[in-house]
Protein backbone atom coordinates (compact mmCIF):
# COMPACT_ATOMS: atom_id res chain seq x y z
CA UNK A 1 0.00 0.00 0.00
CA UNK A 2 3.00 2.69 1.18
CA UNK A 3 4.35 1.75 -2.29
CA UNK A 4 1.61 2.51 -4.06
CA UNK A 5 1.19 5.76 -2.50
CA UNK A 6 4.22 6.08 -3.30
CA UNK A 7 4.05 5.48 -7.08
CA UNK A 8 1.05 8.00 -6.96
CA UNK A 9 2.65 10.78 -5.52
CA UNK A 10 5.87 10.41 -8.25
CA UNK A 11 3.55 10.07 -10.75
CA UNK A 12 1.71 13.47 -9.39
CA UNK A 13 5.08 15.42 -9.35
CA UNK A 14 6.37 14.03 -12.34
CA UNK A 15 3.17 15.53 -13.93
CA UNK A 16 3.47 18.90 -11.86
CA UNK A 17 6.89 19.45 -13.21
CA UNK A 18 6.17 18.27 -16.86
CA UNK A 19 3.54 20.76 -16.76
CA UNK A 20 5.66 23.67 -14.85
CA UNK A 21 8.21 22.88 -18.08
CA UNK A 22 5.65 23.13 -20.35
CA UNK A 23 4.28 26.76 -19.64
CA UNK A 24 7.40 28.71 -20.22
CA UNK A 25 7.60 26.91 -23.74
CA UNK A 26 3.53 27.59 -24.28
CA UNK A 27 3.88 31.12 -23.04
CA UNK A 28 7.13 31.70 -25.21
CA UNK A 29 5.76 30.66 -28.40
CA UNK A 30 2.09 31.98 -27.88
CA UNK A 31 0.87 35.20 -28.41
CA UNK A 32 2.38 38.48 -27.54
CA UNK A 33 -0.69 39.69 -24.98
CA UNK A 34 -0.98 43.76 -24.37
CA UNK A 35 -3.30 44.59 -21.71
CA UNK A 36 -5.72 47.92 -21.75
CA UNK A 37 -6.52 48.18 -18.36
CA UNK A 38 -8.90 51.15 -17.63
CA UNK A 39 -12.33 52.84 -16.77
CA UNK A 40 -14.53 51.21 -19.57
CA UNK A 41 -18.60 52.01 -17.19
CA UNK A 42 -18.08 55.10 -14.67
CA UNK A 43 -16.30 58.61 -14.96
CA UNK A 44 -13.20 58.30 -17.01
CA UNK A 45 -14.97 56.08 -19.52
CA UNK A 46 -14.54 58.37 -22.27
CA UNK A 47 -11.18 59.46 -20.83
CA UNK A 48 -9.82 56.77 -22.11
CA UNK A 49 -12.49 53.58 -22.12
CA UNK A 50 -12.83 51.44 -25.09
CA UNK A 51 -11.58 54.40 -27.08
CA UNK A 52 -8.02 53.10 -25.71
CA UNK A 53 -8.74 49.51 -26.48
CA UNK A 54 -9.23 51.00 -30.08
CA UNK A 55 -6.21 52.84 -30.10
CA UNK A 56 -4.74 49.97 -29.27
CA UNK A 57 -5.52 47.83 -31.44
CA UNK A 58 -5.01 50.32 -34.58
CA UNK A 59 -1.34 50.15 -33.29
CA UNK A 60 -1.10 46.55 -33.54
CA UNK A 61 -2.59 46.61 -37.21
CA UNK A 62 0.08 49.68 -37.80
CA UNK A 63 3.08 47.36 -36.78
CA UNK A 64 1.67 44.46 -39.17
CA UNK A 65 -0.09 42.13 -35.92
CA UNK A 66 3.31 39.79 -35.27
CA UNK A 67 6.09 40.52 -33.07
CA UNK A 68 8.81 38.20 -32.75
CA UNK A 69 6.91 36.01 -34.93
CA UNK A 70 4.39 35.41 -32.68
CA UNK A 71 0.42 37.18 -33.01
CA UNK A 72 -0.19 40.28 -31.25
CA UNK A 73 -3.33 39.89 -29.20
CA UNK A 74 -5.24 43.36 -27.37
CA UNK A 75 -7.01 42.13 -24.04
CA UNK A 76 -9.22 44.11 -21.95
CA UNK A 77 -10.75 45.06 -19.08
CA UNK A 78 -12.65 47.72 -16.41
CA UNK A 79 -10.64 48.35 -13.02
CA UNK A 80 -13.77 50.31 -12.08
CA UNK A 81 -11.66 53.29 -10.51
CA UNK A 82 -10.42 50.81 -7.62
CA UNK A 83 -7.15 49.90 -7.13
CA UNK A 84 -8.09 46.22 -5.39
CA UNK A 85 -9.87 45.68 -8.66
CA UNK A 86 -7.46 46.63 -11.15
CA UNK A 87 -4.30 44.85 -9.33
CA UNK A 88 -6.54 41.64 -9.17
CA UNK A 89 -6.82 41.70 -12.91
CA UNK A 90 -3.58 42.39 -13.27
CA UNK A 91 -2.36 39.79 -10.96
CA UNK A 92 -4.51 36.98 -13.23
CA UNK A 93 -3.22 38.93 -16.39
CA UNK A 94 0.66 38.34 -15.59
CA UNK A 95 0.17 34.67 -13.63
CA UNK A 96 -2.11 33.26 -15.58
CA UNK A 97 -2.60 34.98 -19.34
CA UNK A 98 1.24 35.82 -20.22
CA UNK A 99 0.56 39.22 -20.66
CA UNK A 100 3.37 41.12 -20.86
CA UNK A 101 2.26 44.81 -20.94
CA UNK A 102 -0.78 46.80 -19.47
CA UNK A 103 -1.94 49.92 -20.89
CA UNK A 104 -3.48 53.33 -20.02
CA UNK A 105 -4.75 52.77 -16.63
CA UNK A 106 -6.38 55.97 -16.22
CA UNK A 107 -6.75 56.40 -12.75
CA UNK A 108 -3.67 57.17 -10.54
CA UNK A 109 -4.24 55.00 -7.58
CA UNK A 110 -5.26 52.16 -9.89
CA UNK A 111 -2.01 52.73 -12.00
CA UNK A 112 0.24 52.90 -8.57
CA UNK A 113 -0.82 49.96 -7.60
CA UNK A 114 -0.41 48.21 -10.82
CA UNK A 115 2.78 49.82 -11.63
CA UNK A 116 4.08 47.94 -8.46
CA UNK A 117 2.40 44.69 -9.05
CA UNK A 118 3.96 44.91 -12.44
CA UNK A 119 8.15 46.18 -11.01
CA UNK A 120 7.66 43.10 -8.91
CA UNK A 121 6.47 40.67 -11.83
CA UNK A 122 8.99 42.11 -14.09
CA UNK A 123 6.31 43.32 -16.76
CA UNK A 124 5.75 46.67 -18.14
CA UNK A 125 3.32 49.74 -17.68
CA UNK A 126 2.80 51.77 -20.19
CA UNK A 127 0.00 54.36 -18.68
CA UNK A 128 -1.41 57.14 -20.38
CA UNK A 129 -4.57 58.10 -18.79
CA UNK A 130 -3.26 58.85 -15.32
CA UNK A 131 -1.92 62.18 -14.18
CA UNK A 132 -0.16 61.32 -10.60
CA UNK A 133 3.39 62.31 -11.09
CA UNK A 134 4.28 59.40 -8.42
CA UNK A 135 4.80 57.31 -11.09
CA UNK A 136 7.59 58.75 -12.65
CA UNK A 137 9.02 60.33 -9.38
CA UNK A 138 8.71 58.39 -6.26
CA UNK A 139 7.07 55.42 -7.26
CA UNK A 140 9.16 55.17 -10.35
CA UNK A 141 10.42 51.84 -12.28
CA UNK A 142 12.38 50.77 -14.54
CA UNK A 143 9.58 48.80 -16.03
CA UNK A 144 7.28 52.27 -15.87
CA UNK A 145 6.12 54.57 -18.72
CA UNK A 146 4.12 57.39 -18.15
CA UNK A 147 3.51 58.00 -21.65
CA UNK A 148 0.98 61.59 -22.56
CA UNK A 149 0.70 64.19 -19.80
CA UNK A 150 1.03 64.44 -15.87
CA UNK A 151 0.26 67.21 -13.44
CA UNK A 152 3.04 69.19 -13.79
CA UNK A 153 2.79 69.48 -18.29
CA UNK A 154 -0.76 70.34 -17.35
CA UNK A 155 -0.02 72.97 -14.72
CA UNK A 156 2.71 74.80 -16.62
CA UNK A 157 1.38 75.33 -19.45
CA UNK A 158 -2.29 76.14 -18.40
CA UNK A 159 -1.33 77.97 -14.99
CA UNK A 160 1.51 80.01 -16.19
CA UNK A 161 -0.62 81.44 -19.10
CA UNK A 162 -3.35 82.07 -17.07
CA UNK A 163 -1.45 83.99 -14.58
CA UNK A 164 0.43 86.53 -17.03
CA UNK A 165 -2.95 87.20 -18.23
CA UNK A 166 -3.66 89.03 -14.97
CA UNK A 167 -5.11 85.98 -13.35
CA UNK A 168 -3.48 86.32 -9.88
CA UNK A 169 -6.46 85.25 -7.46
CA UNK A 170 -7.00 81.33 -7.52
CA UNK A 171 -9.34 79.10 -5.94
CA UNK A 172 -8.53 75.28 -6.36
CA UNK A 173 -11.52 72.55 -6.47
CA UNK A 174 -9.44 69.49 -6.59
CA UNK A 175 -10.35 65.90 -6.88
CA UNK A 176 -9.51 63.83 -3.45
CA UNK A 177 -7.42 61.45 -4.10
CA UNK A 178 -3.65 60.63 -5.78
CA UNK A 179 -4.22 62.97 -9.06
CA UNK A 180 -6.53 65.81 -7.29
CA UNK A 181 -3.65 66.14 -4.51
CA UNK A 182 -0.51 66.08 -6.95
CA UNK A 183 -2.12 68.13 -9.14
CA UNK A 184 -3.37 70.85 -6.35
CA UNK A 185 -0.05 71.20 -5.00
CA UNK A 186 1.75 71.24 -8.70
CA UNK A 187 -0.90 74.23 -9.28
CA UNK A 188 0.23 76.39 -5.48
CA UNK A 189 3.90 75.75 -6.18
CA UNK A 190 3.48 77.61 -9.76
CA UNK A 191 0.67 80.46 -8.91
CA UNK A 192 3.08 81.56 -6.29
CA UNK A 193 6.08 81.25 -7.74
CA UNK A 194 4.53 83.48 -10.32
CA UNK A 195 3.02 86.05 -8.38
CA UNK A 196 -0.41 84.75 -7.68
CA UNK A 197 -2.27 83.69 -4.57
CA UNK A 198 -4.59 81.07 -3.61
CA UNK A 199 -7.64 81.74 -2.03
CA UNK A 200 -9.14 78.72 -1.20
CA UNK A 201 -9.52 75.14 -1.88
CA UNK A 202 -11.56 71.92 -1.66
CA UNK A 203 -11.89 68.44 -2.28
CA UNK A 204 -14.45 66.50 -3.87
CA UNK A 205 -14.62 62.55 -3.96
CA UNK A 206 -14.49 60.70 -7.44
CA UNK A 207 -17.71 60.67 -8.81
CA UNK A 208 -19.56 63.40 -7.11
CA UNK A 209 -23.33 64.23 -8.27
CA UNK A 210 -23.82 67.31 -6.73
CA UNK A 211 -20.84 69.76 -7.00
CA UNK A 212 -22.83 72.72 -5.57
CA UNK A 213 -21.41 73.40 -2.05
CA UNK A 214 -17.95 73.20 -3.15
CA UNK A 215 -18.81 75.97 -6.25
CA UNK A 216 -20.52 77.94 -3.83
CA UNK A 217 -17.07 77.97 -1.88
CA UNK A 218 -15.22 79.10 -5.10
CA UNK A 219 -17.83 81.81 -5.78
CA UNK A 220 -18.09 83.41 -2.30
CA UNK A 221 -13.86 83.28 -2.58
CA UNK A 222 -14.11 86.24 -5.06
CA UNK A 223 -11.06 84.40 -6.89
CA UNK A 224 -10.33 85.15 -10.41
CA UNK A 225 -9.57 81.67 -11.39
CA UNK A 226 -11.24 78.68 -10.60
CA UNK A 227 -8.83 75.53 -11.11
CA UNK A 228 -10.38 71.93 -12.05
CA UNK A 229 -8.06 69.82 -11.06
CA UNK A 230 -10.44 66.77 -11.50
CA UNK A 231 -11.10 65.31 -14.73
CA UNK A 232 -13.92 62.92 -16.63
CA UNK A 233 -17.56 63.06 -15.59
CA UNK A 234 -16.43 65.16 -12.87
CA UNK A 235 -15.11 67.76 -15.33
CA UNK A 236 -18.13 68.38 -17.02
CA UNK A 237 -20.44 68.19 -14.19
CA UNK A 238 -18.38 70.53 -12.39
CA UNK A 239 -18.68 73.13 -15.55
CA UNK A 240 -22.10 72.62 -16.15
CA UNK A 241 -22.91 73.57 -12.08
CA UNK A 242 -21.01 76.74 -12.53
CA UNK A 243 -22.56 77.75 -15.79
CA UNK A 244 -25.98 77.29 -13.48
CA UNK A 245 -24.73 79.30 -10.28
CA UNK A 246 -23.59 82.36 -12.99
CA UNK A 247 -19.90 81.89 -12.08
CA UNK A 248 -18.24 82.85 -15.15
CA UNK A 249 -20.92 85.28 -15.49
CA UNK A 250 -20.36 87.19 -12.68
CA UNK A 251 -16.82 87.53 -13.80
CA UNK A 252 -14.89 84.69 -12.45
CA UNK A 253 -13.27 82.48 -15.03
CA UNK A 254 -12.42 78.28 -15.57
CA UNK A 255 -9.15 76.73 -16.02
CA UNK A 256 -9.25 72.77 -16.43
CA UNK A 257 -6.25 70.65 -15.43
CA UNK A 258 -7.29 67.64 -16.99
CA UNK A 259 -9.39 68.52 -19.98
CA UNK A 260 -9.93 66.56 -23.72
CA UNK A 261 -12.35 66.96 -26.08
CA UNK A 262 -14.89 64.28 -25.09
CA UNK A 263 -15.33 66.55 -22.44
CA UNK A 264 -15.97 69.28 -24.08
CA UNK A 265 -17.95 67.67 -26.52
CA UNK A 266 -20.25 66.46 -23.37
CA UNK A 267 -20.70 69.80 -22.70
CA UNK A 268 -21.34 71.75 -25.81
CA UNK A 269 -19.17 75.08 -27.20
CA UNK A 270 -21.75 77.10 -25.68
CA UNK A 271 -20.77 75.65 -21.65
CA UNK A 272 -16.66 75.03 -22.54
CA UNK A 273 -16.13 78.37 -24.45
CA UNK A 274 -13.17 80.07 -23.43
CA UNK A 275 -11.75 77.68 -21.10
CA UNK A 276 -7.89 77.19 -21.10
CA UNK A 277 -6.33 73.73 -20.63
CA UNK A 278 -3.33 71.90 -21.97
CA UNK A 279 -3.47 68.64 -24.19
CA UNK A 280 -1.03 66.08 -25.74
CA UNK A 281 -2.89 66.08 -28.58
CA UNK A 282 -5.49 67.61 -31.17
CA UNK A 283 -6.91 65.92 -33.89
CA UNK A 284 -6.91 68.83 -35.95
CA UNK A 285 -3.14 69.97 -35.62
CA UNK A 286 -1.17 68.82 -38.43
CA UNK A 287 -2.01 66.51 -41.60
CA UNK A 288 -0.42 63.27 -39.23
CA UNK A 289 -3.39 64.03 -36.26
CA UNK A 290 -5.86 64.69 -38.56
CA UNK A 291 -4.77 60.93 -40.39
CA UNK A 292 -5.29 59.28 -36.96
CA UNK A 293 -8.41 60.63 -35.96
CA UNK A 294 -10.21 60.44 -39.23
CA UNK A 295 -9.29 56.53 -38.87
CA UNK A 296 -10.39 56.15 -35.23
CA UNK A 297 -13.88 58.50 -35.89
CA UNK A 298 -14.35 55.47 -38.83
CA UNK A 299 -14.26 53.12 -36.04
CA UNK A 300 -15.63 54.55 -33.62
CA UNK A 301 -17.90 57.70 -34.41
CA UNK A 302 -15.78 60.42 -32.21
CA UNK A 303 -12.72 62.29 -32.38
CA UNK A 304 -9.88 60.56 -30.28
CA UNK A 305 -8.57 62.61 -27.51
CA UNK A 306 -5.05 63.17 -25.92
CA UNK A 307 -5.35 59.74 -23.66
CA UNK A 308 -6.58 57.51 -26.51
CA UNK A 309 -3.57 58.45 -28.83
CA UNK A 310 -1.00 58.43 -26.22
CA UNK A 311 -2.66 54.66 -26.08
CA UNK A 312 -2.02 54.28 -29.68
CA UNK A 313 1.31 55.63 -29.49
CA UNK A 314 2.69 53.91 -26.65
CA UNK A 315 1.59 50.72 -27.25
CA UNK A 316 3.49 51.09 -30.94
CA UNK A 317 6.76 51.69 -29.34
CA UNK A 318 6.65 49.03 -27.26
CA UNK A 319 6.46 46.60 -29.95
CA UNK A 320 8.83 48.40 -31.87
CA UNK A 321 11.10 48.07 -28.70
CA UNK A 322 9.86 44.40 -28.22
CA UNK A 323 11.43 43.94 -32.10
CA UNK A 324 14.82 45.52 -31.42
CA UNK A 325 14.89 43.64 -27.88
CA UNK A 326 14.40 40.63 -30.06
CA UNK A 327 12.96 39.09 -27.35
CA UNK A 328 10.30 39.32 -24.57
CA UNK A 329 12.37 40.03 -21.62
CA UNK A 330 10.71 42.98 -20.03
CA UNK A 331 14.18 44.56 -18.79
CA UNK A 332 15.58 44.08 -22.10
CA UNK A 333 12.28 45.89 -23.86
CA UNK A 334 12.46 48.34 -21.09
CA UNK A 335 15.73 49.37 -22.18
CA UNK A 336 14.99 49.30 -25.91
CA UNK A 337 12.24 51.85 -25.14
CA UNK A 338 14.70 53.88 -23.40
CA UNK A 339 16.95 54.22 -26.43
CA UNK A 340 14.72 54.62 -29.16
CA UNK A 341 13.33 57.89 -30.16
CA UNK A 342 9.51 58.40 -30.34
CA UNK A 343 8.39 59.65 -33.64
CA UNK A 344 4.50 59.45 -34.79
CA UNK A 345 1.59 61.89 -34.95
CA UNK A 346 1.56 62.18 -31.50
CA UNK A 347 5.52 62.70 -30.95
CA UNK A 348 7.98 64.15 -32.94
CA UNK A 349 11.36 63.29 -31.78
CA UNK A 350 9.91 62.56 -28.55
CA UNK A 351 12.25 60.69 -26.38
CA UNK A 352 11.74 58.27 -23.12
CA UNK A 353 13.80 59.05 -20.01
CA UNK A 354 15.53 57.03 -17.24
CA UNK A 355 12.25 58.16 -15.02
CA UNK A 356 9.84 56.43 -17.81
CA UNK A 357 8.45 59.65 -18.80
CA UNK A 358 7.90 60.34 -22.41
CA UNK A 359 9.17 63.27 -22.46
CA UNK A 360 7.36 65.62 -25.46
CA UNK A 361 5.85 68.97 -26.35
CA UNK A 362 2.15 69.75 -24.89
CA UNK A 363 -0.31 72.19 -26.43
CA UNK A 364 -1.73 74.94 -25.35
CA UNK A 365 -5.52 75.27 -26.01
CA UNK A 366 -8.53 77.12 -25.86
CA UNK A 367 -12.21 76.47 -26.47
CA UNK A 368 -13.58 77.82 -29.36
CA UNK A 369 -16.52 79.70 -29.24
CA UNK A 370 -19.48 78.34 -30.88
CA UNK A 371 -19.46 80.95 -33.68
CA UNK A 372 -15.83 80.22 -34.50
CA UNK A 373 -16.28 76.14 -34.92
CA UNK A 374 -16.63 75.32 -38.88
CA UNK A 375 -17.35 72.02 -38.49
CA UNK A 376 -18.08 68.79 -36.13
CA UNK A 377 -15.18 68.20 -33.35
CA UNK A 378 -14.02 71.91 -34.40
CA UNK A 379 -13.28 72.91 -30.85
CA UNK A 380 -9.64 74.04 -29.95
CA UNK A 381 -7.28 77.13 -31.02
CA UNK A 382 -3.77 76.43 -30.36
CA UNK A 383 -2.51 79.38 -28.53
CA UNK A 384 0.69 77.90 -28.47
CA UNK A 385 2.78 74.88 -28.43
CA UNK A 386 5.12 74.10 -25.25
CA UNK A 387 8.47 72.87 -25.59
CA UNK A 388 8.90 69.44 -24.18
CA UNK A 389 11.66 70.21 -21.96
CA UNK A 390 9.45 73.10 -20.52
CA UNK A 391 6.77 70.88 -20.19
CA UNK A 392 8.68 67.97 -18.05
CA UNK A 393 10.27 68.11 -14.32
CA UNK A 394 13.40 68.73 -14.46
CA UNK A 395 15.96 65.68 -14.24
CA UNK A 396 17.41 67.59 -11.65
CA UNK A 397 14.41 68.22 -9.41
CA UNK A 398 13.44 64.38 -9.47
CA UNK A 399 12.37 62.22 -6.76
CA UNK A 400 13.17 58.94 -8.74
CA UNK A 401 15.72 56.39 -7.30
CA UNK A 402 16.25 55.70 -11.19
CA UNK A 403 17.82 59.64 -11.78
CA UNK A 404 21.35 59.59 -10.53
CA UNK A 405 21.86 63.92 -9.90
Amino acid sequence: MKRLVGLKTMVALAAIIAAESICPATAQNGPIRIGVLNDQSGLYAEFGGLGSVTAAKMAVEDFGGKALGRDIEIVSADHQNKADIGTQIARKWFDQDSVLAIADLTNSGVALAVQGLAKEKKRITLASGPGSRRLTQEDCSRLGFAWTWDTYSSVIGTARTVLKDGGKSWFILAADYAFGKQMAEDLRKVITANGGTVAGEVRAPLSTPDFSSFLLQAQSSKAQIIALANGGADTTNSVKQASEFGIVQGGQRLASMALVISDVHALGLQAAQGIVATTGYYWDRDDESRAFGNRYMKLTGRMPGMIQAGVYSSVLHYLKALKAAGADDANAVAAKMRELPVNDFFAKNGKVRVDGKMEHDMYLIQVKAPSESKAPWDYYKILRTIPAEEASIPLSESKCPLVKK
